[in-house]
């Protein structure tokens, strides 16, 4: 079956596409990224009320069609669309609410939109279907982690550095319920405030000096210690707090990889560090995460996976889960009571696209 992937990450750079081939195996056959236009970022970063979140999830719903349709691949040979959206809101953990405890998260780029505009059946909005089986609603990645990384003797860790940064941990010869996953902090996500867009190679950090008062005092917050399942977002590492704490460019790079590398300690055990996502792209965050590690790190284009993609890849996974109706949630990451078959499903108007 061939399924599109579509994602935007939490540092709200632009949209993700990958079109994969789903069988036996899993085959991609286009990758693209499609940036934002710049007022469209600026108002996801700086979204304060309904009527804006209303418009954009409606907007963000045409750009997500129209950057499918800029892959080149026909859209009539597309049988399923997978999209996670543009996260604008996420706190997994329960907090309490006018006399309840509630979890909640909120993705935004309406799948209806996408399904008329290309005509494709389309799942969207996964996240919620995990929170409400008592899960945080992510990680999600661990379920493609563990169906390519997962080694019969060799301990694992799949890492993504998007917005945030993620971890999957993946024992030898691991069943599901073995595998354990988890938010470590930021990822880009403070880098990219500081030095907008993004500090790509890290250049801009290099120059710097780490304020190691600074730091030690980020590092005692309870989060990196606190047991897992445990996910995070913009609500810890948004504007707010970069504002707030006073972070230079160069202790965010730093803050991250020790982050990372704190989380990975907790596995000793791990022979291989696997990482994906735009973060890959920094060499200088790189070379701090090589120096800190014992593992071996390398990059997941060592396993045949496009470490741009990964994301996008495993929204179309997903939504192939959900169309055959399985689940697709790892409960032993999430923190789930039971699996769940995740996403809601807005059906294809017609096989022909919209103009």
């Amino acid at each position: 079956m061939r399924v599109a992937g579509l994602i935007s990450g939490t540092s709200a750079d632009g949209i993700d596409v990958a079109v994969v081939d789903i069988g036996e195996s899993i085959e991609a056959i286009a990758i693209k990224t499609v940036p934002y236009p710049a007022e469209v970022r600026n108002a996801i970063l700086s979204l304060t009320d309904v009527a804006t979140a209303s418009r954009l999830n409606f907007l963000l719903g045409e750009l997500f069609a129209e950057a499918l349709a800029r892959t080149g691949v026909p859209l009539e040979s597309i049988e399923l669309i997978g999209s996670h959206g543009q996260t604008i809101f996420h706190e997994g953990q329960p907090v309490e609410f006018l006399g309840r405890k509630v979890a909640s998260t909120l993705q935004i780029g309406d799948g209806a939109v996408i399904a008329a505009r290309t005509g494709i059946e389309t799942i969207s909005d996964f996240r919620a279907a995990d929170i409400a089986a008592g899960g945080q609603g992510a990680p999600l990645v661990p379920f493609l982690d563990y169906q390519m990384f997962r080694h019969p003797e060799r301990a694992r860790i799949a890492l993504n550095i998007g917005g945030i940064a993620n971890v999957t941990v993946i024992p030898p010869n691991a069943a599901p319920e073995d595998v354990i996953a988890f938010d470590t902090g930021p990822g880009n996500m403070l880098m990219d405030a500081l030095a907008p867009p993004f500090d790509r190679d890290g250049s801009g950090a290099r120059a710097g000096r780490v304020n190691a008062a600074l730091l030690d005092k980020l590092l005692a917050d309870p989060y990196y210690h606190r047991d897992p399942p445990k996910s995070c977002g913009r609500e810890q590492y948004g504007a707010e707090f970069v504002q707030g704490s006073g972070i230079d460019l160069t202790t965010a790079a730093e803050l991250t990889a020790r982050t990372i590398a704190m989380a990975v300690e907790r596995y000793p055990a791990t022979k291989e560090v696997i990482a994906s996502g735009g973060g890959v792209h920094n060499r200088y965050l790189m070379e701090r995460l090589g120096s800190l590690l014992r593992p071996r790190l390398t990059i997941s284009a060592e396993f045949g996976i496009d470490p741009d993609a990964k994301e996008a890849i495993l929204f179309a996974v997903l939504a192939y889960q959900t169309h055959q109706r399985r689940a697709g949630n790892l409960p032993s990451a999430t923190g789930a009571r039971t699996p769940a078959i995740l996403g809601k499903v807005s059906h294809g108007t017609n096989r022909t696209p919209h103009a």
